[in-house]
């Protein structure tokens, strides 16, 4: 009988090596000449469609080498490039190459990691980097947790551990909406919108968030966090929970989590703490006494496509007793054969989390903590933070921009047209600083984003880049300055804005 099987999605062994070395010299040459890459090409959705006109889903297939070529220029031509020096955007980190190639890797072997005996050294190494990452963290341990996709998930996925932990036990049969408890969740008003989406999803409702005033370093009042429990506790509320933020998405500050913690035990109230993006600079010696109290959580959300420079996607749910994601996840249903009493050492993560399905994310986690190491972190998370103070310091002595805020590696500033005085100006300048932000983004010299600080609209430099250097800060300046000025004349001959 033959063996043999055709498939036409098969490739042959010489096939197979000739389009992967092929595409892995243009990768490493999009890296050597990313530098001189637009950071975007800011082309519209319309423009991006006839690009795609001639690729169809048609009766015979087409060659494999000519496809992979193909989409390699789309992607290299036609991206928003984070791994660009000059990308200061959001949150998302220039990736590491280590991490393209365990993405590879990972992909090649395709492992299932649901299940132990779907997935048995990727169980092992996915266990080992959730203890390396609670280490980088400086916790016990005794911690536990699960990789997921993103800082929503991570956070999700402890929000519903703490509703296991402090709500009714009954509400996992008859369900909220069966359930006289008011069930409340605190957090300050910098918190990132996951929240909202939680309390809307999971049951408890918008209105079920207090959110707390910031006092004037935009850290979360934790006298007014006890305050409110107190009348919600003598209103008849039952609350079950305070998200801590460990670097806020806005301007980078980080709560008084020490304080928080303290609250949290006197009402027994379970303590979240969001460190998607700001946790791993607790790993700087210099800033660890910023993030006292980060071991007194219940749960931490960090995620290694942020500041740890991993290719998205990559988050992680860390837990001080990972027994309540057993309780809130964890289903046996009949067609499982997952089963572990061989082992009670083995590990089924499906237990742990929302998938079922899991992607082997820990990969490249994995081996890049092996490859920078504790040191290699610490510089690299430290340049990152002296070059969003170079940001500051050169926006506060140009006569320009006015710097705003920096905190960790978030620097915000505004331009200001020379002879304006900014409070007499402020909507105007409101209205210049967004629409240079929309300008900025569309050319591609350099991506920003922006936060609204005591209502000043702000350009906002997020430096998770392993890729950025002081000149390029320096040309930033020079752009944000250069823009900001012809954006300026442009507006004010059109309008009766004057000095």
């Amino acid at each position: 009988m033959n063996n043999s099987r055709h498939s036409p999605v098969e490739m042959s062994k010489d096939q197979f090596k000739e389009i992967g070395k092929k595409l892995i010299d243009d990768i490493a040459g999009f890296y050597d000449g990313i530098r001189d890459r637009p950071v975007t090409p800011g082309e519209t959705p319309e423009q991006l469609q006839l690009l795609l006109k001639d690729f169809l889903f048609a009766n015979d297939g087409r060659d494999a080498k000519a496809l992979i070529g193909q989409a390699a220029k789309l992607l290299f031509d036609h991206s928003l490039l984070n791994g660009h020096p000059r990308f200061l955007g959001y949150i998302t980190s220039s990736p590491t190459a280590i991490g393209a190639l365990a993405d590879l890797l990972a992909s090649a072997v395709n492992p299932n990691v649901g299940a132990n005996i779907l997935s048995p050294i990727a169980t092992e190494i996915e266990k080992q980097t959730i203890k390396w990452l609670a280490e980088f963290l400086g916790l016990s341990p005794d911690w536990g947790g699960i990789l997921v996709s993103g800082g929503n998930m991570a956070n999700f996925t402890a929000f519903l551990a703490a509703r296991t932990a402090k709500a009714p036990k009954s509400i996992k049969q008859d369900g909220i909406s069966n359930s006289e408890m008011k069930l409340l969740v605190y957090c300050s008003k910098a918190t990132h919108t996951w929240i909202e989406k939680a309390a809307f999803l999971f049951g408890f409702g918008t209105k079920a968030i207090r959110w707390i005033e910031t006092d004037q370093a935009n850290r979360m009042d934790n006298l007014l966090l006890e305050q409110t429990i107190r009348k919600d506790l003598e209103n008849g509320y039952h609350p079950v929970m305070v998200v801590g933020t460990a670097g806020d998405v806005s301007t980078g500050v980080v709560d008084d989590l020490q304080g928080i913690a303290l609250v949290c035990r006197k009402f027994d109230l379970w303590f979240h703490i969001d460190g998607a993006y700001g946790a791993p600079a607790v790993i700087i010696p210099e800033y660890k006494s910023m993030f006292e109290g980060m071991e007194e959580a219940d749960s931490i959300a960090i995620d290694p496509h942020k500041w740890l420079y991993s290719p998205l996607e990559a988050g992680c749910t860390l837990v001080k007793n990972e027994n309540y994601l057993i309780e809130t996840y964890s289903s046996h249903p009949v067609y499982y054969n997952f089963g572990s009493d061989d082992d009670l050492r083995t590990k089924n993560f499906y237990e742990y989390g929302f998938q079922n399905s899991r992607g082997f994310r820990a990969l490249k986690v994995w081996l890049a903590l092996q490859m920078v190491g504790r040191d290699g972190y610490i510089e690299m998370i430290r340049g990152d933070i002296h070059l969003a103070e170079l940001f500051f310091d050169l926006a506060t002595k140009h006569s320009e921009l006015e710097a705003i805020s920096i905190n960790l590696s978030i620097a915000t500033l505004r331009y200001i047209p020379s002879g304006f005085d900014g409070e007499k100006h402020d909507a105007y300048l409101n209205t210049l600083n967004e629409a240079l932000l929309n300008l900025l983004q569309k050319k591609g010299e350099v991506f920003l984003s922006n936060a609204v600080i005591r209502g000043k609209y702000c350009l906002r430099g997020c430096i998770v880049n392993f890729r950025t250097s002081p000149r390029d800060i320096e040309l930033i300046v020079e752009i944000i300055v250069r823009e900001g000025r012809k954006l300026h004349r442009k507006l004010t001959d059109d309008s009766d804005v004057s000095v």
